[in-house]
């Protein structure tokens, strides 16, 4: 497991580092490729594209990662009861695309530049849908080298597109959009052909690997959609969230300047800094789920307690490491990333209360991996309310932007509370 545990993570970190940089490179690239005007509405499509992404996959990738760890069952068939239900899935968010992205740009979006855009979403649900799952399979057999390998590829492929793309960025906005868009099914293609590339070479494929399997399918299921409603909680407190804000600071009196301004220190400049711990925690506990998952199903509990245990002390430990180095040098880190010294206090602030949020990854996978995904949906529901009506209740406080401060860190206490309960009190770490 030692060994498993710690190549996997390496590959993991790596890879992220490098998908992250291409990452920036990409934005940089749009940003001066395309104008401002365009990128905006490129960014005012995204977070309906992410939404979709998100409901066409219904959790599925997840659900595979377990299923295929515990090596029980006949992989080819499970992968084609996942493709089928995802496909049904895919073609009827497809259709609400193709009748429904009118309303959204119209009436929602405020701007019919963005129709042409969502349009182009239908295009890209199947490849990306087929691509995750893909990649969720390579991750359940600890395979994670063709899991990053494809990402990293995928990421170059959309950066050459981009900049053969700039005879494009001449024509209407709502053409180089769709353009943006649409790129993603090239490099989705591109991404999947390189998954293909490490399948064994010799594989059999029998009919009855064809026949859709009800128990398969609702096994994905049960781990699915908790997971699924899990993100979309989440995203609807994430969508609530300035709304709330700019409402409740005005009927308290603050400006709309102050509002945005502080709003745009807060989630542009100190979110970024503090959760820069996350990513290498979310890395050790993404290289655990396989592990944990494998042992779960073979009544391991032992080696599950350990495991959950050394999870969760690494991330503690890495988190805390990490943000004594970011409380140390906050204020260099604030100057050479944005040129300012804004939102210092706030970073200082939520280093301390973020501690707790740096274990929340290895928490849910832990549950996740132990067919506890219930807890981990309901711990997202809690998060949101307390985020919510703490956001509610500390504006009346008239103590401006921090009553967001305050809310996410509430937050964040709570939900890590909720979850180390429901781990504390599984019976695992009691055999």
């Amino acid at each position: 497991m030692n060994k498993t545990f710690i190549k996997s993570t390496f590959i993991l970190l790596v890879g992220g580092i490098i998908t992250k940089v291409l990452g920036m490179l990409i934005k940089i690239v749009m940003g001066r490729f395309v104008g401002a005007e365009a990128l905006g509405l490129y960014m005012m499509i995204l977070p309906t594209f992410s939404l979709f992404i998100s409901l066409g996959q219904v959790g599925m990738p997840t659900a595979l990662i377990k299923l295929v760890s515990t090596k029980k069952y006949n992989n080819k068939k499970l992968l084609f009861s996942i493709f089928a239900f995802t496909l049904i899935i895919n073609l009827f968010l497809i259709l609400i695309i193709i009748f429904g992205s009118k309303f959204i740009a119209v009436n929602l979006l405020k701007n019919i530049n963005t129709y042409y855009g969502l349009l182009s979403i239908g295009l890209v649900i199947p490849f990306t849908t087929i691509s995750s799952i893909c990649r969720s399979y390579f991750f359940g057999k600890e395979m994670v080298f063709p899991h990053i390998m494809s990402n990293i590829i995928e990421d170059v492929v959309r950066l050459i597109l981009i900049f053969l793309g700039r005879d494009f960025y001449k024509k209407s906005l709502s053409f180089i959009v769709s353009y943006l868009i649409l790129i993603n099914v090239i490099s989705e293609v591109v991404s999947i052909l390189v998954l293909l590339f490490f399948l064994p070479k010799k594989i059999s494929i029998t009919r009855s690997d064809f026949i859709f399997d009800k128990n398969y399918f609702h096994d994905s299921l049960s781990i699915g959609i908790p997971n699924t409603l899990s993100r979309l909680i989440s995203s609807i407190g994430y969508f609530l969230e300035p709304i709330i804000l700019i409402n409740m600071l005005s009927f308290n009196g603050y400006s709309n300047t102050y509002i945005t301004y502080n709003y745009g220190v807060l989630s542009g400049f100190v979110m970024p800094i503090v959760l820069l711990p996350s990513f290498f925690t979310s890395a050790l506990s993404q290289a655990l789920f396989p592990i944990i998952s494998r042992d779960y199903s073979n009544k391991n509990y032992s080696g599950i307690k350990k495991k959950m245990i050394t999870g969760i002390s690494l991330s503690f430990g890495i988190g805390f490491i990490l943000s004594l180095f970011i409380f140390i040098f906050a204020r260099y880190l604030l100057f050479f990333l944005y040129d300012t010294y804004e939102g210092l206090s706030f970073i200082r602030f939520l280093l301390v209360v973020c501690l707790l949020q740096y274990i929340q990854s290895p928490l849910n996978i832990c549950l996740d991996a132990t067919n506890r995904s219930k807890y981990v949906l309901f711990g997202s529901i809690i998060g949101v309310i307390c985020r919510t009506l703490g956001l509610v209740i500390f504006s009346f406080f008239k103590i401006g932007i921090w009553s967001l401060i305050l809310s996410i860190s509430l937050n964040v206490v709570v939900t890590t509370i909720y979850l180390l309960k429901n781990i504390i009190s599984s019976q695992i770490l009691h055999n």
